[in-house]
C-alpha cells in the first residue's frame, strides 16, 4: 500500500491500495452448518495479479462515491467496496465523504476472489486514511460480514482458512512460484458449484492430517504443498464444464508441477517452477480468443 502523506505519523488525505487475486492450493468443503453455509478447510496464497483502488477523503460531501473502470460491475450500494467502506464508517463512527477509484485486472466470478480482495483492501485502507489504528484481526472481524474470503486478505498472502472463513491461521511458505492463471472467459456461480457438490457425493471426508500439519509448521516448502494439492470442486464442475478439466490436463503437459481449479472456479491455474515454464505455458493457450491467460508470481512476506 502506498500513500501520499509526507509524514508516516500523520493519516493521509489519500491512498492506493493493491487487491492481490488468490488461488487456493487446497480446497475442502466438507458438512453443512446449521446457518445453511458450510464448513471449509483451504490453503491460500495470494498472486501478483491485482486490482487497484485509489481512496480519497471528500469534505465537499458525506457519501461513498466509488467509481469503476469496468462497466459490467456495478458501483453502486451493492459493490463489495461500497459495502466495506460503509461497513467501516459504521464501525468506527465516521462521517466523512469518500471518493474511490478501482481499477479491476482480476476476472470476475472466476475463483480469485477478486470482489472479497477489493473488500479487504477498502478496509486497510480506511484503517489507514482515517487513521484507526485496527488491528489485522478486528479488519477480518469487519471484513467477515461482507464475505467468508474476505478474513484471509487480512493476514495474506499464506494462510489456512478454516469455519465459514473466519478462522485464519497464517503460514510462512518458504521461496515463491510462478503460477500460469486460465480463465475461460465465463463465470461459475458459487452457490450453483456448492448444490453440484451436494448432489454429486454420498459423504464428506474429513481434512486429512496432512493437511492439518500446514497449520503447526513455522515455515512450508512448496513440494509437500503441491503433493497434497486437491480441489473438492474440481469433481462436479469438470463434469458440467469439460473444457475446465481439458484446460488442467494442458497444464500439466506444459510442465505445471500441479494444476487445480481456484475455489470454484472458473479459473484453473498451474504452478510453475520458474518464471521461463510459466510463460512458455502461458503462450500455449494464447489462440484461445475466449480465454484470459495471466502469469503472476505467488506473494510472499517479505
Amino acid at each position: 500500500m502506498t500513500n501520499t502523506s509526507p509524514d508516516a505519523g500523520v493519516p493521509p488525505t489519500q491512498v492506493t491500495v493493491s487487491a492481490p487475486a488468490k488461488i487456493n492450493l487446497v480446497l475442502r468443503i466438507l458438512d453443512r452448518r446449521p446457518d445453511g453455509y458450510h464448513n471449509l478447510w483451504s490453503l491460500m496464497q495470494t498472486v501478483r495479479l491485482e486490482d487497484e483502488l485509489s481512496i480519497s477523503i471528500n469534505h465537499s460531501h458525506s457519501v461513498i462515491n466509488l467509481r469503476c473502470d469496468d462497466p459490467s460491475l456495478k458501483a453502486d450500494r451493492s459493490n463489495l467496496v461500497s459495502r466495506a467502506a460503509a461497513a467501516v464508517l459504521e464501525r468506527s463512527g465516521r462521517v466523512v465523504g469518500l471518493d474511490i477509484v478501482l481499477t479491476k485486472r482480476i476476472p470476475m466470478g472466476a475463483g480469485l476472489g477478486g470482489g472479497s480482495s477489493d473488500a479487504a483492501a477498502t478496509i486497510m485502507g480506511l484503517n489507514r486514511i482515517l487513521g484507526l489504528r485496527w488491528s489485522r484481526e478486528l479488519m477480518a472481524q469487519v471484513g467477515q460480514t461482507l464475505g467468508s474470503d474476505v478474513p484471509f486478505f487480512s493476514f495474506a498472502p499464506s494462510a489456512t482458512v478454516a469455519g465459514r472463513g473466519e478462522r485464519v491461521t497464517p503460514v510462512r511458505i518458504m521461496d515463491s512460484r510462478w503460477v500460469v492463471l486460465v480463465n475461460p472467459g465465463f463465470p461459475i456461480e458459487t452457490k450453483w458449484a456448492y448444490q453440484q457438490l451436494s448432489e454429486s457425493r454420498t459423504g464428506v471426508a474429513p481434512v486429512s492430517r496432512s493437511h492439518l500439519v500446514l497449520e503447526t509448521s513455522p515455515e512450508l516448502n512448496w513440494k509437500q504443498i503441491l503433493e497434497i494439492a486437491e480441489n473438492d470442486f474440481e469433481v462436479p464442475v469438470f463434469k458440467a464444464y469439460p473444457l475446465l478439466r481439458n484446460i488442467k490436463q494442458h497444464l500439466i503437459s506444459q510442465g505445471a508441477e500441479v494444476a487445480l481449479l481456484s475455489g470454484s472456479g472458473a479459473t484453473v491455474f498451474g504452478v510453475f517452477s520458474t518464471e521461463a515454464g510459466a510463460r512458455s505455458a502461458q503462450a500455449f493457450f494464447l489462440n484461445e480468443q475466449t480465454f484470459k491467460v495471466f502469469v503472476a508470481e505467488t506473494c510472499t512476506g517479505s
